[in-house]
C-alpha cells in the first residue's frame, strides 16, 4: 500500500463491515502463528496493524509512533508482557485500549491489575469478538455509527507460520537450556498449540510448564514435547 493510499485509509471514518477503520494496531507477540490470527482479525476489520516481537521491539515501535490498540501477550522472551502493559496504563498519553493476551488463563489476574483494559484467552480466532471487544472499549463516539450485524467469520491463520515458530521452538530445545529458558518454551507452545486447536501438544507443554517435577521428570516433559514437535514437523514436510 502506497504512503498516500494508507493515509487516505486511516483518515475514513468506521463504517459497520471495517469497524476499526482509521485505527492502529501494535501487536506485541512473539508467535508468528498467533500474530497472523490477530492480523487477519485486523485487516477484516479496516484497522492498520504493526508487530512487535519482544519488548526490546516494542518500545523502538512506540519511540516512532503512537498507535490507538496495544495488544500484550503476557510471556514475551525478555521479560513479562505486564511490565509493558503497566508502562502504557501510568503515561499522560494513554493509548485508548490496551489489551492483554495469554493461553495461559493464570495470567488474567496479574494482567488487569497491570492495567490492562481487558484480557482475552488464545485462541483469538473469532472475529465477532475480536471487534466487539475492542469497541466496547474505545472512547465514545470513535466506533462506527447506527447498527451493524456481528460477523460470524473465524480467521485461520497461514500454516506456514505455525511451521516457523515450530521450528524455532526445535532450534532452542537442541542448545540445552536453562531452567528460565524451559519456563519461556513450555509457556510459548502452550499458547502456540492452544491456537493451532493441538490438544496433545497442549498437555504435553503444560506439562513441562508445572513446577514441583524431579530432575528424571522434567527432562521426560521435555523430551516428549521435542518428540512431538519434531513429529510435527516431520509430518509438514512430508505434506
Amino acid at each position: 500500500m502506497s504512503d498516500d493510499l494508507e493515509r487516505f485509509m486511516m483518515n475514513q471514518p468506521a463504517t459497520p463491515d471495517r469497524p476499526l477503520q482509521g485505527k492502529t494496531v501494535l501487536v506485541v507477540e512473539d508467535s508468528r502463528y498467533a500474530s497472523e490470527a490477530i492480523r487477519l482479525l485486523c485487516l477484516r476489520s479496516g484497522a492498520r496493524i504493526r508487530r512487535a516481537d519482544s519488548l526490546a521491539s516494542a518500545h523502538r515501535h512506540l519511540r516512532v509512533y503512537r498507535p490507538t490498540i496495544v495488544i500484550v501477550d503476557m510471556g514475551l522472551p525478555d521479560g513479562s508482557g505486564a511490565d509493558l502493559i503497566r508502562e502504557l496504563a501510568m503515561e499522560t498519553c494513554r493509548v485508548s485500549v490496551i489489551l492483554a493476551i495469554s493461553g495461559d488463563d493464570g495470567a488474567h489476574a496479574a494482567a488487569l491489575k497491570a492495567g490492562a483494559d481487558r484480557f482475552m484467552t488464545k485462541p483469538l480466532e473469532s472475529l465477532a469478538v475480536f471487534q466487539q471487544t475492542v469497541l466496547d472499549l474505545l472512547p465514545q463516539g470513535e466506533g462506527p455509527k447506527g447498527l451493524r450485524e456481528l460477523p460470524s467469520d473465524v480467521v485461520h491463520p497461514d500454516e506456514m507460520a505455525l511451521q516457523d515458530d515450530l521450528s524455532h521452538m526445535a532450534e532452542i530445545m537442541r542448545d540445552d537450556p536453562d531452567a528460565a529458558e524451559i519456563g519461556y518454551i513450555a509457556r510459548f507452545l502452550g499458547g502456540v498449540a492452544r491456537t493451532a486447536h493441538d490438544e496433545k501438544l497442549q498437555i504435553a507443554a503444560d506439562d513441562l510448564a508445572r513446577g514441583g517435577a524431579t530432575h528424571t521428570e522434567l527432562r521426560q516433559r521435555y523430551d516428549r514435547v521435542a518428540g512431538l514437535i519434531e513429529k510435527r514437523l516431520s509430518e509438514r514436510r512430508a505434506l
